[in-house]
């Protein structure tokens, strides 16, 4: 599907964009990718790893610029929403700043993709989205909200917006894992809540993610990938098993569990052998046999968070995973 087409990632130079670039490279030999962003220094550190790959191009632009987004998008195929002002307190402490990125760059975005022809569009959200109780949250829901309805106004153009959501990506930067690892010599770690749970994903589970919802889109489907939990005092065991635990308790914002479905979503979800697929409540989508495909509803009080997962992540396995990544760990 990507081979040969122009794929734009708006916020590309974030730990998504530096998982999807090569792995989209490797597999589909795409004709270009480009990376919008608006922080040079990033670009330019990202742009040292692909001197002699002419198929990635790097565009400095910010979602809340419409008209540079419309010059962006000049024969671009495929857009991937990665854009966002995402960590919590930040967005606590600036919420102006978060909304014009996160709201404002949506419609902007929407705008744009629809004007140009784009085919289709993926935008990335978070588990925090549903049910929010922070700010960030709040606008990835209005976000989420905005590429859904999206579908209504591309008309004749045919542009089509869906979106995938997952929760913490194990060894991004600012996630736990890095911070753990940032402490382990202090011998003491911070801990929230020693019950606390937490969905854990890769970066290449959550672009295989948006490689999925590319092909199988029609339009206003919100994906949500299969993954398992652990308990936050697990995790730091196996970071830094001697060190002590120290309780700190939740900060603002933060929930002790995370939720990507919501039992409000249930009667419109459908579940598959890897994810989960939310389909718009609006137009009768719901119902649309051409994007439940061969889903099975889920119960009516069916809700998806960490605590509640039939899945769940072993010690040994999140050892296994941190010795392997070891290299990449809170580099992006």
């Amino acid at each position: 599907m990507l081979e040969g087409k122009t794929i734009l990632v708006t916020g590309g130079t974030g730990s998504f964009g530096h998982a999807f670039v090569p792995m989209t490279l490797a597999k589909y030999n795409p004709a270009k990718i480009i990376i919008f962003s608006r922080d040079e220094m990033k670009q330019w550190e990202m742009a040292k790893s692909y001197q002699n790959e002419d198929r990635v191009r790097f565009f400095i632009g910010d979602v809340r610029d419409r008209d540079r987004l419309y010059r962006a998008l000049d024969g671009v195929d495929y857009v991937i929403h990665a854009a966002a002002t995402k960590i919590v307190p930040t967005a606590e402490y600036n919420p102006f700043e978060c909304i014009k990125t996160n709201i404002n760059g949506a419609m902007n975005l929407i705008d744009a993709a629809i004007d140009k022809r784009v085919k289709r569009v993926v935008a990335l959200s978070t588990d925090k989205a549903s049910s929010p109780i922070n700010l960030y949250g709040a606008t990835k829901l209005a976000s989420d909200k905005l590429f859904v309805a999206g579908n209504s106004y591309s008309g004749e153009h045919d542009t089509c917006f869906s979106v995938v959501r997952y929760g913490n990506v194990m060894g991004s930067r600012g996630s736990v894992i890095p911070l753990f690892q940032s402490l382990k010599a202090t011998g003491e770690l911070p801990i929230t809540n020693p019950d606390m749970t937490r969905f854990m994903i890769s970066l290449e589970q959550g672009v295989e993610l948006v490689w999925h919802a590319l092909e199988d889109m029609v339009g206003g489907e919100i994906y949500v990938k299969k993954i398992p939990s652990m308990r936050v005092d697990d995790i730091a065991s196996v970071i830094a098993p001697d060190a002590t635990q120290k309780i700190v308790g939740i900060r603002p914002g933060e929930k002790m569990h995370e939720q990507m479905i919501g039992v409000e979503d249930a009667p419109f979800t459908f579940e598959y052998d890897e994810h989960f697929k939310i389909l718009p409540n609006i137009h009768d989508w719901n119902a649309s046999s051409e994007r439940i495909k061969n889903g099975k509803p889920v119960a009516e009080d069916f809700v998806y968070s960490s605590d509640n997962n039939a899945e769940w992540m072993k010690p040994e396995e999140l050892g296994d995973w941190v010795a392997a990544n070891s290299e990449k760990i809170g580099r992006f």
